[in-house]
């Protein structure tokens, strides 16, 4: 079943136009990767599907609801979450409260309840403080809920960041670059814990990535984007023989080097 869909998405900024008509049907419980070179449009329609920019033109349908133009809060309440490029921790705050932090969606005590300090609140904020107990534990950060975010190594700074998006509960879970910065053995652990995610809470991966081995190696489906336009999709196979993809990666003439001898 498809999960969300994109529909010709077409996002400007004055005279550039830096998603072009991008049409995508990603599979529920799938890998789907988006790849390209540097200014592809990769990140722009992140934020077109996560609420940052409204396309000027297109529909975004997730789960069978019209999603375009809908403030990102909102999206974020029907089950899609996301990290960043770079790091965005509440690098003052604990391991534990940036967790906390990503549960906000789901709670739904008000701030009545907070004052007056209500038996729901206090059961809810004792859940909350279990949950995100057990998310430390998923991300392999046991031990380090005290631990203020900009104190942690880098690794466990990216692991956190994803703890605090899949703590909103998300279906669909947006990674944007999850092993930029990181060393071979990094990457590789990065790798197994994104298909743990897929594999144990169900969460269908939409990933933007730069390391190849990584793209081939993890992704179900790929869409490739040059200059905002999509040039090319298929599985990892097809992708890594396509003389298009080739031609954006390594230049003019490239292409050549997909073609047999």
């Amino acid at each position: 079943m498809t999960i969300l869909s994109a529909k010709h998405v077409t996002k400007r900024f004055g005279g550039l136009v830096a998603v072009n008509d991008v049409s995508v049907e990603i599979a529920e419980q799938s890998i789907f990767s988006v790849i390209g070179p540097n200014g592809a449009g990769k990140t722009t329609f992140f934020n077109c599907i996560t609420g940052f920019y409204t396309p000027e033109e297109g529909d975004i349908i997730f789960r069978g609801e019209h999603i375009r133009g809908i403030p990102a809060d909102h999206i974020t309440r029907q089950g899609i979450s996301r990290t960043y490029q770079n790091i965005r921790l509440f690098a003052n705050m604990t391991a534990i409260e940036n967790i906390l932090v990503g549960q906000e969606p789901q709670l739904k005590s008000h701030w009545l309840g907070a004052i007056f300090n209500t038996p729901g609140t206090r059961r809810e904020e004792e859940y909350a403080h279990k949950e995100a107990r057990r998310m430390l534990r998923f991300v392999s950060l046991r031990g380090m809920g005290d631990h203020l975010a900009k104190n942690l190594p880098y690794g466990a700074q990216r692991r956190l960041e994803i703890a605090r998006a899949l703590a909103s509960r998300p279906k669909l879970l947006l990674l944007d670059e999850p092993t930029a910065g990181m060393n071979p053995n990094e990457t590789a652990e990065m790798t197994d814990f994104i298909k743990m995610i897929r594999d144990e809470l169900g969460i269908t991966i939409l990933l933007i990535e730069h390391d190849m081995r990584v793209v081939m190696g993890i992704s179900d489906w790929i869409t490739v984007l040059d200059y905002g336009a999509k040039i090319a999709e298929g599985n990892p196979e097809e992708i890594r023989r396509n003389p298009r993809v080739i031609e954006a990666y390594l230049g003019t003439g490239a292409a050549g080097l997909a073609k047999p001898a």
